[in-house]
C-alpha cells in the first residue's frame, strides 16, 4: 500500500511538472506571473489562435518575514468593572501601566492561492480562483469564478462582437478602480510592487455581469450590475420599520460603470481610469471589506483585547494596517486612477471618494433619515525597474486617508474626523518570472482619534521581507 501511494505521488509530482512546463497560451488573458504586471483589463487585441480546449493550472504563493514596532498614548480605560486590565493596550504589550508599545517580530503564515483556467471554446474562457491558506480563511476556501466571452463561436464569430464587445458573468470580484490590478491577494503578490494594499482597501466578489466595449484602439468603456452582497443571499427583508426606529434595508443592486484611455507611443505610456460604484440600499455590502485573506502586516495597531474582552488573534483580527470605514450601506465610491510609464519610470495615482452609511445609522428625527458619513484616500507610487527584463526596482508609497468612523467622537461629542497616513520604501528582484523577492520599509501614522481609543496617537512602523512565487 505504501508503495503504490508513492508511486501516485510521483505520478501526480510528474504530471504536474510537466502540465507547468509546457503551460498552454490561453485567449484574452491575464497571467499570474511578471508578465502581467501593468495589464489591466485584457485588450481585445489578441493574437492567441484557438487550437481546442485548454485547461492551465496556477497558484501562487507568498511567505514574509516582518519586524514591526507599534506604539500608542492612550489614556487608561478598564475592559469592564469587575476586570481592570487596560483595553488600550495593544498586541504584544505587557501588562505594566507604563508600556505603550511592543516589536511584532518573526516570520508570518504563509498564503497561497490556486487557479484554474479553461479555454472551452474560441474566444470563450472560465476562471476558477481559490485560496489554500490565508490569515484569515486557513483553510480551503473558493474565492469565486467567472466566464469570459470574447467571441460567439454559437453564431459564427460575428465581427461585431469579436472586435468591440465583451461579456463577463460569475461571482468575481467588480473591475472598479485599477488598484485590483496591482494589490496583494493571499499569496498572490506578485504584482504589487510593496507588500501590502492601500489603508482603504476595496475589494469584493459579488455575483452579477459585466459588459465591455472597446469602441477604439486604447479606449474601454464597461458597466456592470451585482448583487451587491458577497455571497448569495435569499433572505426577505422587513417592509415596515422595526421596534428600534430603524428603516428598513431592500436588495437592491450593485450598479457600476467604467471609463479607461490607454494609450502607447514609444517608450511612453499613458493610462487614465474613472470608475463609479453604487448601491442606493442593502443591508452588508462589502466593497471596502471584502478580503478573505488579510493583511501582510500581522497584528500591527491591533488591540491586545477586543471590546468584549476575548484575546485577539491574527486569523479573527486580519486587517491589520487597513482600516474599514464602515459603510455597507447606500454606499457610493468613485476612483480616478492615473498611471505613466516611460521607460522603466512607472506611476500610479489613486484618488477615491467614499460616501455611505450602516445599517443602524439613522438621524433622531421623526422622519429617520439615513445618516451618511465620508471618507477620501489618496495615493501615489512612484516605481523604477531596471536591469534587462526589468528585474530590479525600487519604489515609494505615499497614502493618506481622512474619513469620519463610525461610532468615533471627538472631545466635544460630534462625530470625529480622523486622518492616517502610510509611507512606504520598496526594492525587489525577480530571479525569474515566476520568482520576486522583495523587502518593504514602511510608517504608519493615525491622528486625531480620541484619547479614550487604541488609536491615540499610534503609529508602527519597521520592515518587512517577502518572497513570492507566481505561475
Amino acid at each position: 500500500m505504501k508503495n503504490s501511494l508513492t508511486l501516485v505521488v510521483l505520478a501526480l509530482l510528474f504530471c504536474a511538472n510537466t502540465a507547468f512546463a509546457q503551460q498552454p497560451k490561453l485567449q484574452y488573458y491575464r497571467g499570474w506571473d511578471q508578465s502581467a504586471i501593468n495589464v489591466f483589463e485584457p485588450s481585445k487585441n489578441d493574437s492567441v489562435e484557438y487550437t481546442g480546449f485548454k485547461i492551465r493550472i496556477g497558484g501562487s504563493f507568498t511567505q514574509d518575514f516582518q519586524s514591526i514596532k507599534h506604539e500608542n498614548s492612550p489614556t487608561y480605560v478598564r475592559v469592564s468593572g469587575n476586570n481592570p486590565t487596560n483595553k488600550n493596550l495593544l498586541y504584544g504589550v505587557v501588562k505594566a501601566e507604563d508600556s505603550t508599545s511592543a516589536t511584532l517580530r518573526g516570520f508570518n503564515l504563509a498564503m497561497a492561492n490556486l487557479n484554474f483556467d479553461f479555454q472551452i471554446a474560441d474566444g470563450i474562457r472560465v476562471c476558477l480562483e481559490n485560496y489554500m491558506s490565508s490569515r484569515h480563511h486557513s483553510e480551503f476556501w473558493v474565492k469565486g469564478g467567472y466566464i469570459q466571452i470574447d467571441k460567439l463561436p454559437m453564431f459564427g464569430n460575428p465581427k461585431w462582437f469579436n472586435d468591440y464587445l465583451r461579456v463577463k458573468i460569475g461571482h468575481f470580484q467588480p473591475n472598479f478602480g485599477d488598484m485590483q490590478f496591482r494589490r496583494t491577494d493571499g499569496g498572490n503578490a506578485m504584482f504589487n510592487p510593496f507588500v501590502e494594499n492601500f489603508i482603504l482597501d476595496a475589494f469584493s466578489t459579488e455575483i452579477g455581469g459585466e459588459l465591455y466595449v472597446f469602441p477604439a484602439d486604447g479606449l474601454m468603456g464597461m458597466v456592470g450590475v451585482t448583487s451587491g452582497f458577497i455571497n448569495g443571499n435569499v433572505e426577505n427583508y422587513p417592509d415596515t420599520i422595526n421596534t428600534f426606529g430603524v428603516v428598513p434595508t431592500k436588495k437592491s443592486p450593485s450598479v457600476f460603470a467604467k471609463l479607461a484611455y490607454d494609450k502607447s507611443i514609444n517608450d511612453l505610456r499613458v493610462r487614465l481610469s474613472a470608475s463609479l460604484y453604487n448601491n442606493v440600499n442593502i443591508q452588508r455590502n462589502t466593497l471596502y471589506a471584502g478580503d478573505r485573506t488579510g493583511s501582510h502586516y500581522f497584528l500591527a495597531m491591533e488591540p491586545a483585547l477586543q471590546a468584549n474582552g476575548t484575546a485577539t488573534a491574527q486569523g479573527a483580527q486580519f486587517t491589520s494596517g487597513r482600516f474599514n470605514p464602515d459603510v455597507p450601506n447606500r454606499v457610493t465610491a468613485i476612483m480616478i486612477n492615473p498611471f505613466v510609464k516611460y521607460k522603466g519610470l512607472e506611476v500610479f495615482g489613486s484618488y477615491e471618494i467614499i460616501n455611505g452609511s450602516n445599517y443602524a445609522d439613522v438621524v433622531g428625527t421623526s422622519e429617520r433619515s439615513w445618516e451618511k458619513r465620508n471618507f477620501t484616500q489618496y495615493a501615489v507610487e512612484g516605481v523604477y525597474r531596471f536591469l534587462k527584463n526589468e528585474q530590479l526596482f525600487i519604489g515609494a508609497r505615499y497614502n493618506k486617508v481622512t474619513g469620519e468612523p463610525r461610532g468615533v467622537l471627538d472631545a466635544s461629542g460630534n462625530q470625529a474626523e480622523i486622518g492616517i497616513s502610510r509611507l512606504a520604501f520598496s526594492a525587489g528582484w525577480f530571479p525569474t518570472k515566476n520568482l520576486l523577492l522583495k523587502g518593504e520599509f514602511v510608517s504608519q501614522e493615525y491622528t486625531d482619534f480620541p484619547s479614550t481609543d487604541y488609536r491615540y496617537e499610534g503609529k508602527f512602523r519597521g520592515f518587512m521581507v517577502q518572497a513570492v512565487v507566481g505561475f
